[in-house]
C-alpha cells in the first residue's frame, strides 16, 4: 500500500509542477513544439500500452490462444504507410488537430463530425482502460469497485487537467519504465514456481496448442485453429491482418492521441524518430504480455486452483488472472511495484487521451464554431473544463462495464473499435489519394456510415433482431469501405469537387510543399 500512495503522490505532484508552463493552449496541447523524439516516442508507447495489454492481453492467452495478437504485428506496415500519405502533411501544415486537414479539404462539417468521432471513441476506450485497472485496486485494497474506478481516474485527470501535455509526456516518459518492470516481475515469479522454468512454460503450452493463431470454438469451447484466407463471416488469420493493418492506418491518419504528439516534436527528424522507437518497443511488449498469459495458463495447469479454473472455463471474468496472481501469489512488497506498473499503463493512456479530446474539442468545435476571437485565457479554461467533462464520462463508461459479459475485454475492445470508427480511415483515404468528392458528397457518405453502424451496434446488443452477414470484428473495415465508396462515387456522378486541391492531396502537391521543411 505504501508503494502505491508514494506512486499516486508523485504522479498528482506532476500537474501543478508543469501547470506554471501553460499559459496558451499552444503550450498546454504541444508543449510549444519543442519535444526531442526519443521523449515522445516513449510517451507513444506508454500510451499504447495501457491496461487493455497489462491485463486484457494475458486474459486473452490464458484463455485463448493467439489470434488476436495479429492485428498487432501490422504496426510497422500501417507506420511505414501513415509516414508516407499521412503524417508529413500535418508538419508541414503546422496543425494542432489532425481534423484541421478535414475542413480545407471537405468543409467545416465534415471536420466536426470526425472531431465528434473521435471523442466518442475515446470515452469508450478510456472507459475500458480504467475498468481495467480498477479491478486490480479493488483486488489489492478491497474497496468497492466503484470507489477503486473513481481513485484512479481521479489522480490521472488531475494532473492531466492540471498539468497539460507536457505533465502528459514526462508521467508517460516515467510510467513506460514502471510498466515494463511489472510484466517481468510476474513473468520471473511464474518461472521460478514452475519445474523446468521457461523450457516447461513452452513445452506445455505447445502441447496445449495455446500457441496457435486460432480461438475458441463457440458449440465446444475448445480451441480451434483459425482459416487462413479472406472470409467476412470467420476470424481468419488474413482477416485479423487487415483488421490491424486497418486500425493502425486509422491510428496514424486520424487519432488525435498520435498527431498531437509526432507534430509535438521539434524537427522533421525527431518526428520520424519518434513513430519508429514507438513501435520497436510497441510490438515486442505485446508479444510479451501474451506470453505472459500462457505462462500463467501454464502455472495454474501445473498448480491447479479453483478461482484460476474459474477464469478459464468462463464461469469468472478472465480478465483477473493478472490481479489474481499479483495479489495471491506474488510477495507483499514486490506485488505492490507491479500494481503500479499496471497503474502506469493505464494512467498513460488515460492521460494522452484526456488531453487530446480537450485539443480536438477545443480547436475543432468550440474555438471553430461555438466561441471565436476570445482570449488565450478563455480558451485555457475551457480546455481545463473539457478535460474534467472527459474524466466524469470516462468514470461514468467503466462503472457500465462492471457488468460486462464473460468474454474477454480484448475481444469487446475489438468489437467496439469497429463498431465506433465512424468510416475514419475511409474520410482521410478519399481526402488524400483521390481529386474526388466535396462536403456533399461526403454528408451522404456519413449518413449511411452512421446508420450501418447504429445497425451493427444494435444487433450485436442485442436490441433488435438480425444477424450481421460478417463477423462483427469487420465493422470497421466495411465502415471504411461504405464511407469511401459512396462519397467517392457522388463526387463522380453528382457533386464533382469545386475546392482548389492544391497540396491537398499526394497527386495534387507541389514541389515546394514536398521539399518544404515540416
Amino acid at each position: 500500500m505504501l508503494v502505491l500512495v508514494i506512486y499516486f503522490a508523485a504522479m498528482a505532484a506532476m500537474g501543478p509542477y508543469f501547470a506554471r508552463k501553460n499559459k496558451t493552449t499552444e503550450n498546454y496541447f504541444l508543449g510549444g513544439r519543442s519535444f526531442p523524439g526519443w521523449l515522445i516516442g516513449l510517451s507513444m508507447f506508454a500510451t499504447s500500452i495501457s491496461s487493455i495489454t497489462f491485463v486484457a492481453y494475458p486474459a486473452d492467452a490464458y484463455k485463448t490462444a493467439y489470434l488476436r495478437f495479429l492485428p498487432c504485428l501490422m504496426l510497422p506496415l500501417g507506420i511505414f504507410l501513415a509516414s508516407k500519405i499521412f503524417l508529413p502533411f500535418y508538419r508541414r501544415a503546422h496543425i494542432t488537430s489532425a481534423f484541421e486537414y478535414l475542413e480545407v479539404r471537405f468543409g467545416s462539417g465534415t471536420r466536426a463530425y470526425a472531431a465528434t468521432a473521435f471523442v466518442i471513441g475515446q470515452v469508450t476506450r478510456l472507459g475500458m482502460i480504467l475498468y481495467l485497472v480498477s479491478m486490480l485496486v479493488q483486488e489489492m485494497t478491497g474497496l468497492n469497485a466503484y470507489y477503486s474506478i473513481l481513485l484512479g481516474g481521479v489522480i490521472t485527470s488531475f494532473y492531466t487537467i492540471t498539468g497539460g501535455i507536457e505533465a502528459v509526456i514526462w508521467t508517460d516518459f516515467f510510467q513506460s519504465f514502471l510498466l515494463w518492470f511489472g510484466g517481468f516481475a510476474i513473468l520471473v515469479i511464474i518461472i521460478m514456481n514452475i519445474d523446468g522454468g521457461l523450457g516447461t512454460i513452452i513445452s506445455v503450452a505447445t502441447a496445449d496448442g495455446k500457441f496457435m493463431l486460432g480461438d475458441l470454438d463457440t458449440a465446444t469451447g475448445e480451441l480451434v485453429r483459425a482459416p487462413r484466407g479472406f472470409s467476412l463471416v470467420d476470424k481468419t488469420v488474413l482477416m485479423m491482418l487487415l483488421v490491424g493493418l486497418t486500425n493502425w492506418l486509422t491510428e496514424y491518419s486520424s487519432n488525435q492521441n498520435v498527431i498531437q504528439k509526432y507534430v509535438a516534436t521539434k524537427d522533421p527528424k525527431n518526428a520520424t524518430q519518434a513513430i519508429w522507437i514507438c513501435c520497436l518497443c510497441s510490438v515486442p511488449t505485446w508479444a510479451f504480455f501474451m506470453f505472459l498469459g500462457t505462462a500463467l495458463y501454464v502455472y495454474f495447469k501445473l498448480n491447479p486452483d479453483p478461482s484460476a479454473l474459474a477464469m478459464l472455463d468462463g464461469t469468472a471474468r478472465a480478465d483477473s488472472i493478472v490481479p489474481y496472481f499479483v495479489i495471491q501469489k506474488m510477495p507483499v512488497g514486490l506485488s505492490g511495484l507491479v500494481i503500479a506498473g499496471v497503474l502506469a499503463a493505464a494512467m498513460s493512456s488515460l492521460s494522452s487521451s484526456i488531453n487530446a479530446i480537450s485539443a480536438v474539442t477545443i480547436v475543432d468545435i468550440y474555438k471553430r464554431h461555438v466561441a471565436k476571437d476570445k482570449s488565450e485565457q478563455h480558451y485555457m479554461r475551457a480546455a481545463r473544463v473539457v478535460s474534467l467533462v472527459a474524466s466524469v464520462l470516462m468514470l461514468g463508461f467503466a462503472i457500465v462495464l462492471l457488468s460486462a459479459t464473460d468474454k474477454t475485454l480484448q475481444d469487446t475492445a475489438t468489437k467496439l473499435a469497429a463498431i465506433l470508427g465512424g468510416g475514419l480511415l475511409g474520410l482521410y483515404f478519399l481526402g488524400f489519394l483521390t481529386r474526388r468528392g466535396d462536403g456533399r458528397a461526403v454528408v451522404v457518405a456519413i449518413v449511411c456510415t452512421l446508420a450501418f453502424s447504429l445497425w451493427l451496434a444494435l444487433v450485436e446488443m442485442k436490441v433488435i433482431e438480425g444477424v450481421v452477414p460478417f463477423e462483427t470484428y469487420y465493422g470497421g473495415l466495411v465502415a471504411n469501405l461504405i464511407m469511401f465508396v459512396v462519397a467517392y462515387l457522388l463526387g463522380c456522378a453528382l457533386f464533382p469537387t469545386r475546392r482548389d486541391l492544391t497540396n491537398l492531396t499526394v497527386w495534387t502537391q507541389t514541389a515546394e510543399w514536398k521539399n518544404m521543411e515540416e
